[in-house]
């Protein structure tokens, strides 16, 4: 029998299941013992070893994980959250309930809300059962330990699950919910574990069932034949020793280059990206600078961390998106209004154009930055929907100095006035986490519309193919900076499209570049034609993939 939902990355896993525990009871609707006081002291105790531990795991953990743990460590500290408590609190309700209640008020208000702000529902979920293991004095809801590896099920993973993972231990994920680009999938692919997320049926799955679990084609083989675990174990084998190889740079079996490239979310990770080869920046992503503070950072903050990435990659290309925030990812200096769909509102370039100085100083830093240091320093803008927005952009890039100003391509009609658009901008990257998101109207971060969030979908590579065509005919290059390209097949299939360089998480390098030598150019576009030309998602794949 097979189970079915979206693979993480390409490999290949074998062993027994062992499901998470269930979540803690929901506590009983039951008051304290009238000293609020001291009931609200209790609560602030947990609530701070709670934040703590999150902040010790994140240091562990670094990379990825650690922005996602201190993430929840601010959720457990929220002062909004923190007041909702204490009304409830003071009013008679016990801590237990009242912080179960005020963190289920907030998750439905994330949820309502969608984008990246419901995927931290998720997150939230797993703060309030963290601080009420704590009030209880009962250990922490998580990852099962076990004496041999084994293959994790679950309904969704938590990230103070997922970080600190145990690489000797844990072979795949399997989950029921999520996404291509929920953090479970993030940090999957950042730890080049094995996962298939969206897997319906994934909690009928019990204790110690052997599966194979098959992240290339998103599938798990429950109870299967010897000849198949054989099998199995072969192409786990085979992927060790593709790693394994020696680095090359990005080239099609007929020498066409396609340089490989990183996608990044601090300069802390740009030395390990170069170890796996990375031949430059796709995309780096300068949030990081921008989520916590209260205030935007100086163009002297912003200068320092940019000049500390670019040292890393000296006559390389690094592409560097300007700040991608909005209502999904509220800042308080830039837009803190309340949007119904925070999808479609004030975000990325929309956003900084409302609050131009912020954009002046971040583009000011990095000019400054490069001046200062031997990378090829390309800028882009986020959420760019025609050619007005484009020559906004770019005017305003050049006249504080940029060399080389370019857009993403998230928004269709970007995709449809690509001619125009490359009349201006010197570059086009295509994220294609958006570009499908907005292209089927499927959010990203929901469960229940997952099968829609998929690359593959013909309409999406038909958006790609008219990019492609444009930047062939302007003679401009067009890359690939989202998940997408982390996916072999499918970076073929792309490169055949017309984009000329591929941009992704550094583990799926070594599987990627290998793809690419399998086939010549004119090999790519043939498969590209198979895959736009199909009727379904299934079908692009399916078409597009054969060798």
């Amino acid at each position: 029998m097979d189970l079915h939902g979206i693979g993480v990355g390409r490999g290949v896993a074998v062993g027994q299941v062992i499901r998470m525990p269930d979540p803690l009871p929901e506590p009983a609707d039951s008051g304290h013992n009238g000293d609020a006081a001291a009931e609200n002291a209790r609560v602030r105790e947990a609530l701070a070893a709670v934040a703590a531990d999150y902040q010790v795991r994140g240091e562990k953990a670094g990379g990825a994980a650690r922005d996602v743990l201190e993430a929840a460590a601010l959720m457990a500290q929220d002062p909004t959250l923190i007041d909702d408590v204490t009304s409830r609190i003071d009013s008679g309700t016990s801590g237990e309930r009242a912080i179960f209640e005020a963190f289920t008020s907030f998750q439905e208000i994330l949820i309502g809300m969608g984008g990246l702000m419901a995927e931290r529902a998720t997150d939230l979920g797993d703060v309030s059962q963290r601080i009420i293991a704590n009030l209880r004095g009962v250990p922490a809801p998580g990852v099962p330990t076990s004496d041999a590896p084994f293959i994790l099920v679950a309904a969704d993973l938590a990230p103070a699950d997922t970080a600190l993972l145990d690489l000797g231990k844990v072979l795949a994920l399997i989950t029921r919910d999520g996404g291509p680009t929920s953090h479970t999938a993030i940090l999957a692919r950042s730890k080049s574990i094995p996962a298939i997320v969206g897997v319906t049926g994934a909690l009928d799955l019990t204790d110690g069932t052997v599966v194979v679990a098959d992240a290339a084609t998103g599938s798990v083989r429950v109870s299967p034949t010897e000849a198949e675990i054989a099998d199995a174990r072969q192409r786990i084998a085979d992927r060790a020793a593709i790693v394994a190889a020696p680095i090359t740079d990005g080239v099609l079996a007929d020498g066409t280059k396609i340089p490989l490239l990183a996608n990044l979310g601090s300069p802390a990770e740009a030395a390990s990206a170069v170890e796996l080869g990375a031949e430059g920046v796709g995309l780096f992503r300068t949030e990081f600078l921008f989520l916590d503070a209260k205030t935007a950072p100086t163009v002297e903050e912003q200068r320092e961390q940019y000049a500390a990435l670019l040292s890393h990659f000296p006559g390389k290309k690094v592409v560097v998106r300007a700040l991608d925030a909005g209502a999904d990812k509220p800042l308080s200096f830039l837009n803190s209004a309340h949007e119904e769909n925070p999808a479609l509102g004030l975000r990325g370039l929309r956003a900084l154009r409302a609050s131009e100085q912020i954009l002046r100083d971040q583009l000011t830093a990095l000019a400054q930055a490069d001046a200062e240091t031997d990378a090829e320093l390309w800028v882009m803008a986020p959420m760019v929907s025609d050619s007005e927005e484009t020559e906004y952009f770019v005017s305003l890039g050049r006249q504080l100095g940029l060399k080389t100003v370019g857009v993403m391509a998230e928004v269709p009609s970007l995709a449809v006035l690509a001619d125009q658009v490359l009349e201006t901008a010197d570059f086009v990257s295509i994220g294609t986490n958006d570009l499908t998101q907005y292209t089927l109207a499927a959010d990203r971060m929901l469960g229940s519309v997952a099968h829609f969030q998929d690359p593959w979908h013909p309409a999406v590579l038909r958006l790609v193919k008219l990019i492609g065509d444009a930047g062939l005919a302007s003679g401009k290059p067009v890359g690939i900076c989202g998940e997408a390209a982390a996916d072999p097949q499918l970076a073929v299939v792309l490169v055949g499209l017309g984009a000329t360089t591929l941009s992704m998480t550094p583990a799926a390098l070594a599987d990627v570049r290998v793809e690419l030598a399998k086939h010549t150019m004119e090999q790519a576009r043939d498969l590209a034609t198979q895959a736009v030309n199909a009727r379904t998602a299934a079908g692009a794949r399916r078409l597009g993939s054969r060798s």
